[in-house]
This record gives C-alpha cells, structure tokens and sequence, in this order.
C-alpha cells in the first residue's frame, strides 16, 4: 500500500543543512540518499509493521521563499505491506525532521549573538535532526565513537545486513534490542568489524534497551551512564537527538573548536545565554564547521 501525505512546514527552513547532514549519516540497507532529487529514503517500524518512507520538500510556493510566516510542505510517500497508520507516520516523521519548532522563535533568540548572529543569516530556520528508533541512533552513535561518520554508517550497515528485519523498497530495518541482545558478543564483533570494546557496549545496551531500559522513563540518562563505554558525551548526544532542544554536549571536540575553547566546562560557560535553545546552538556550530564551503583565499 502507498501513501503520500503532504506536511506544512513553517519557513524558514534550513533544507540543504539538512540534507547534507541525512545524506552523510544514510545507514546503507536501512536508508538511500537520492541527491539528484533531494529524496531521503528510510526503513522505519510501525504499529502496522515495516515502511518504506520517503520525504522530500516541495519546491517553494511562493517566490519569497524564506520568508517567516511562509509555509512550505514536506512530501512524504510512504509505502507498507498493509494499511498504514498516517497519524503515526507524519508524527514520526515531524519528531525525525523537527518540523514543530517555530524557527523564528529561535532565530531571533540567537541574531544579536556575535557567534551565532551571522550564522543564522547563512542559514535561517535551521532544525535538528531527530530520530525514528532511538536504539538505532544510540548504536550508531556508539559505532561513532573515535570514528568517522562514514565509518560509523559502515559499521551500522553491517548490522542491518546481519541482523535487520525487510521492509518495502528494498530496504530493511535496522535490528531489534531483543534481536541482538541473543548475538554473541564474539559475533557482533566479527559482523560489525569493530574493537572488543566496543562490541561489549553494543552488547550491554541491547540487552538494556530489550530489559526496558527507554527515553521515557526519568532514569533513562543514568542507565545508559551504567553501562561500559557510554559517557556523558553519548548521553548528552542522544538527548539532542532525541528531542531535548536545550541538549549541549560541551565534550564534543568540534563545538569546542568551533567556539575556540579548550576544555568542556568552557564551552558549558560560553552557551549559557544560548538557553533554552542550545541544542540549536551545536547544529548551527556544527553545520558551519563541517557543510560550509571553505572562504576562498582569493
């Protein structure tokens, strides 16, 4: 069954930051990136069971395009060997792309900022990228740790090739706590291609996430922190991702470069007055340091 649904979205809307970030992260066998047409593809679980979504932003309606007050529509297609629950879907879908957020709000909080100021302007309603299943964003995350992205989407592929579920369009989704919670820690190192280490954290958190271990419940930052090889800047990333937009993680490497500071505390200091919006701070730091074109030295 194919659905397509189409979502309004408040301009502005940051689309090429956000592709290019989709477009680095795609996990291979659990989403496609189509640059050509500015499509993202991916494999995500339902109450109704597996789909195959697809989201791509229309063209502008109106020539003032970026204009605050415009609104501009997502396109999502969605495709299900039964009947799909739209409600569902297009609530996933607005957590996954933040498309609730009024992006002036935040725009005007961050324009006298001498930092974050001009960034703004280079790209207006900039959204931070959610998740649609927070046990996979939380082992890729894991897989990322003193990696590169790519190398991190790598890893995860191979997850999903080993031990993910089909879905429509080719696609398959990403596994289950409870599917690799019964994986060997032995095995899951061989599959993935990764440290013991590393492996043993995989390990422990599915079989935390399998045991009820969830974002909804209050102790959710803790039990991750119980767990071997998950510190406080896995934490804090997850909370960003996960919805938390006054989320800052202030170990991260490239915020602490990007805010010319050497120690975690420093950059805690510096992004106080950015609350409560801090999360949109790091995207805005983030995106600069690693989207933007180099200036040219003409």
């Amino acid at each position: 069954m194919i659905t397509t649904l189409r979502i309004p979205v408040a301009e502005p809307v940051a689309v090429g930051p956000m592709l290019a970030s989709l477009r680095s992260h795609t996990v291979p066998g659990c989403e496609h990136h189509n640059s050509a047409t500015g499509t993202h593809h991916r494999a995500i679980r339902t109450n109704g069971g597996a789909a195959h979504v697809a989201v791509r932003f229309a063209d502008p309606a109106t020539p003032d395009d970026g204009r605050h007050g415009d609104v501009r529509h997502l396109e999502v297609h969605v495709e299900t060997a039964g009947r799909a629950d739209v409600e569902e879907i297009e609530e996933r879908v607005r957590k996954w792309l933040d498309l609730g957020v009024d992006p002036s709000v935040v725009d005007a909080a961050f324009e006298p900022d001498p930092v974050l100021g001009p960034l703004v302007q280079t790209h207006p309603g900039l959204r931070v990228l959610g998740t649609t299943d927070w046990f996979a964003t939380a082992v890729s995350t894991v897989l990322g740790q003193q990696v590169s992205v790519a190398a991190a989407c790598t890893f995860a592929g191979r997850l999903v090739a080993a031990f993910g579920d089909g879905a429509p369009g080719g696609l398959r989704c990403f596994p289950t706590p409870h599917r690799l919670a019964t994986v060997e820690q032995s095995e899951l190192r061989a599959v993935i291609g990764t440290t013991q280490s590393r492996a043993r954290t995989v390990a422990e958190l599915a079989r935390a996430a399998a045991d009820g271990v969830a974002p909804e419940h209050l102790s959710f930052a803790a039990d991750l922190l119980a767990l071997p090889g998950i510190g406080p800047w896995t934490v804090d990333y997850l909370a960003l991702r996960l919805g938390d937009r006054d989320a800052y993680p202030s170990g991260d490497l490239v915020l602490r470069r990007a805010l010319q500071v050497e120690s975690a505390r420093e950059a805690a200091e510096r992004a106080e007055q950015w609350r409560p919006w801090r999360a949109y701070a790091v995207m805005h730091l983030w995106t600069h340091a690693t989207y933007s074109p180099p200036a040219s030295s003409a």
